[in-house]
């Protein structure tokens, strides 16, 4: 019985450790693999005669407000200076005294040549706060090129251009952007911004790599007018929860490609305490379990490193010899193939680079914890007010 037991430890300690190996290496090839695509694409379209003002069609932009969020100011003055020709940007609250209002009054005394548009509207389609804040804001878009962008994204001047490019294409419905977020100092903001950069994104990469088309995020969601008039409008996921993926969804219903740009949204992410991290984490993995409903108690899978560990932990338990080389080499395949995504995302002018390679362990344990919690909650906290998500991806205000 004990080496039936031991043979299954180290058969089973063998599968974690080529699992989590695999699923780290290939995360970074998807990432490298991305970034070398979107170079590329980047220096052809630099290296080309540059398109005519007469031919870039004018563009809305709409950016949803809500309350006053670090660095708001920098992240909305980035979206007033686009090297664009013609183009309006739309800011819209719910609220008269959203501290936020006093940021646009700044930048249209700061740009006052620019179309800028304020809409104040508490009007609600449903219980989707942001996607109300979008509908109410729609009507005084005048272009029929729209950009939806979310208010912590700071962008470059050559953003508008770049991520409204695919859109001639008649076969693209909707065009997005992948995303950096880049963290306050806090540890708790450093931490959400390692979920973002070291398991989400690469998990999208890697599924781009595969031909994997589905993914549409809220940082970035660009679309023709007669497109969002095809679907129905926004109406249609007033109430849901991944209102970006069920967007995204619907476009696909009608024959039309998703494109994902090769722009990088720079997203700064802020958390001042580990209560509003865990709040964020069980919102977004809640949002992954509507998205992924069967698969996604298998996600497990991608938790490289507590799955490498536990494999190595099987194997010493074991005592095979004969397998114990090739568990110490999977394991440090794995931490090398982590620890290469963690820098991946670094820029030059970050802080200093090793500031957060300790918190990879914390940033592992708090994923698996955020895991485990979204099997036994269904409600999520979302800018403060509370909700609860049904199966289908939902939202119902609790009361």
């Amino acid at each position: 019985m004990s080496s039936l037991l031991h043979n299954v430890a180290a058969t089973v300690g063998i599968a974690c450790l080529v699992v989590a190996a695999a699923y780290s290496v290939l995360a970074l090839a998807g990432t490298l693999a991305w970034r070398v695509r979107a170079a590329r694409l980047h220096a052809a379209r630099f290296g080309r005669t540059p398109v005519k003002p007469e031919g870039q069609p004018p563009v809305s932009v709409l950016k949803p407000l809500c309350g006053l969020e670090p660095e708001l100011h920098a992240n909305l003055r980035s979206f007033c200076l686009q090297d664009y020709p013609h183009f309006q940007l739309i800011f819209g609250v719910r609220d008269p005294a959203d501290p936020a209002l006093a940021i646009v009054d700044r930048l249209i005394a700061e740009f006052p040549a620019l179309n800028i548009c304020v809409v104040i509207n508490p009007r609600l389609y449903g219980d989707n706060f942001k996607n109300s804040n979008l509908m109410n804001m729609l009507e005084v878009a005048q272009h029929d090129i729209l950009v939806i962008a979310d208010s912590d994204a700071k962008v470059r001047p050559d953003y508008i251009g770049r991520v409204t490019a695919p859109l001639h294409l008649a076969e693209v419905g909707l065009v997005t952007c992948i995303y950096r977020g880049v963290p306050t100092p806090t540890v708790w903001s450093r931490l959400g911004a390692m979920y973002i950069n070291e398991w989400f994104m690469p998990s999208v990469l890697l599924a781009w790599l595969f031909g994997h088309e589905n993914y549409a995020s809220g940082q970035t969601l660009c679309l023709r007018r007669d497109t969002l008039e095809a679907i129905g409008g926004l109406r249609p996921i007033a109430n849901h929860l991944a209102d970006d993926y069920r967007l995204g969804e619907m476009v696909r219903s009608l024959g039309l490609k998703i494109v994902l740009s090769n722009y990088v949204v720079q997203a700064l992410h802020h958390e001042p305490s580990l209560e509003s991290l865990a709040s964020h984490q069980l919102r977004w993995m809640r949002t992954l379990k509507v998205l992924r409903p069967g698969s996604f108690r298998f996600i497990f899978l991608t938790f490289s490193l507590t799955l490498a560990v536990l494999g190595t932990l099987l194997i010493s338990f074991a005592s095979v010899a004969a397998t114990s080389g090739v568990a110490w080499s999977l394991l440090a395949l794995t931490a090398g193939a982590q620890v290469s995504l963690h820098f991946a995302h670094r820029r030059l002018n970050d802080r200093a680079w090793f500031a957060d390679l300790a918190l990879i362990p914390a940033r592992e344990l708090l994923l698996c914890w955020t895991w485990l919690r979204t099997f036994f909650v269904s409600r999520v906290i979302w800018r403060g007010s509370e909700f609860n998500v049904d199966a289908q991806g939902v939202m119902h205000r609790s009361t």
